[in-house]
């Protein structure tokens, strides 16, 4: 099974912050592929189904951003997962431009504490990660304010024409694998 983690933080006043990227990627994702509504499984809302020749599971961890490993307890182990090779984590940047994309097979956290806490879960950097670009802060903010606010709407608009893109680079993860993702829609 491929896992696709969208990083977020629950609750109406997070939908439209530019942390919550990640869900708004995995909330496509479902629609796209027109798989059932998310349900809750365990520290998550899941949705499951196939694409092509793969199960697919879409995940948004519930535990809030700094937490968003915890959701992993139900994967790690698991027969046959190998994060190398079958997870996908969703997250927004703040060190990109809004709509900017960055498929990367592995690396460090970068300071982001979502991926801080799912590299922790993991005991591993080892695990495919789509960055999604949602601006860099202004000088002088504090970054936790900043991806915790609500995105401009011309920015928001930005990221959803991308949706549809992100759509298809997915898939192209899936089918082909990072390198194949990173090399044609990175951006």
């Amino acid at each position: 099974m491929k896992v696709v983690i969208g990083l977020g933080n629950p609750g109406p006043e997070y939908d439209a912050t530019r942390h919550n990227v990640g869900w708004w990627v995995v909330d496509r994702l479902a629609y796209d592929w027109s798989f059932g509504p998310f349900r809750r499984d365990g520290r998550a809302l899941v949705s499951e189904g196939e694409v092509g020749a793969h199960e697919v599971r879409l995940v948004k961890p519930t535990t809030y951003m700094n937490r968003s490993g915890a959701a992993l307890g139900s994967l790690r182990g698991g027969e046959g997962f190998d994060p190398v090779e079958d997870l996908l984590v969703v997250v927004d940047d703040a060190s990109l431009d809004v709509g900017k994309v960055r498929f990367r097979p592995q690396g460090s956290p970068g300071g982001h504490n979502g991926l801080k806490s799912i590299s922790g879960a993991l005991r591993s950097d080892e695990y495919a990660r789509l960055r999604i670009g949602v601006g860099r802060k202004p000088e002088g903010e504090d970054l936790a304010d900043w991806v915790l606010a609500p995105m401009p709407e011309g920015d928001e608009q930005v990221i959803v024409d991308l949706l549809p893109e992100l759509t298809k680079a997915v898939e192209a993860w899936l089918g082909e694998g990072v390198e194949a993702a990173m090399n044609r829609f990175n951006r």
